[in-house]
């Protein structure tokens, strides 16, 4: 039997941990599954990265259990202050890197913190700062890349070579030695 794959593995597991995040329920079996494969084995270092927890993560799964029994897994008040974005709109912004910022009227070939943010604003009326922006970029494993510095492109029409140079570079005319 030959081994079977899914087409675009990274989206579905970003996939799947949003739907997991959207559910109390969710997250009480995934935490479920997360012990259980545990006491298959598996380390909470190799738990932790299959299940794209931190370490301390699964450690703290595992005390919950220890002393609280399968029920303390379940969700309790959570302290912080609440996602910004729901659950619709965390699909939403993910359907909408995959495009480019200009497509959104940014002026911006590639996607960073600050044009992340402006889009935020935009679409959702979110505000966020740079640095919230590229938690989010890790959150969803989106490459959030620091846009290259344009080049100003000559026109090749009015640069020209003077007759004297040859087109030799400088050093090549000022030594006479053909290798630069």
């Amino acid at each position: 039997m030959r081994k079977l794959q899914i087409d675009d593995s990274g989206a579905m597991r970003i996939a799947i941990q949003q739907e997991i995040g959207c559910s109390e329920d969710a997250r009480y079996y995934h935490r479920l599954h997360g012990l259980l494969l545990l006491t298959a084995g598996y380390s909470c270092r190799e738990v932790a990265e299959l299940f794209g927890e931190n370490d301390t993560t699964v450690q703290r799964w595992v005390h919950r259990a220890a002393q609280g029994g399968l029920q303390a897994l379940r969700e309790s008040e959570r302290p912080g202050r609440p996602r910004s974005l729901d659950a619709a709109q965390w699909r939403q912004l993910r359907a909408d890197l995959e495009r480019s910022p200009r497509d959104f009227g940014l002026n911006r070939a590639v996607w960073d913190g600050a044009s992340l943010s402006a889009h935020l604003w935009r679409r959702f009326e979110v505000h966020l700062g740079v640095r919230q922006c590229q938690r989010i970029f890790r959150q969803m494993g989106h490459p959030a890349r620091k846009p290259r510095p344009q080049v100003p492109q000559s026109d090749q029409t009015t640069v020209s070579v003077p007759p004297s140079a040859g087109g030799a570079h400088p050093y090549q005319q000022a030594t006479g030695v053909s290798h630069v």
